[in-house]
């Protein structure tokens, strides 16, 4: 598992940063994004698919948490 960062950009949209790698790049798409929920797979620009622990959506971006690898390119 990783510590990535996950911020909102300008537009609003959700940014993966993977600090011991350097990689930035944008999330197309997230399994559960409700206040209620919010995590699970993530899908990135660059074909990387993530997994974040669902949980409550944070009050406030950028956050830090773990995240593992399921598939794709870095």
């Amino acid at each position: 598992m990783a510590n990535i960062m996950v911020r909102k950009n300008a537009t609003g949209d959700y940014v993966f940063y993977l600090p011991k790698r350097d990689i930035e790049d944008n999330i197309t798409s997230i399994e559960f994004d409700s206040p209620e929920q919010w995590g699970g797979e993530i899908k990135l620009a660059n074909g990387g698919i993530y997994y974040i622990d669902p949980m409550p959506i944070p009050a406030r971006f950028p956050i830090s948490v773990r995240a593992r690898r399921v598939d794709g390119v870095e």
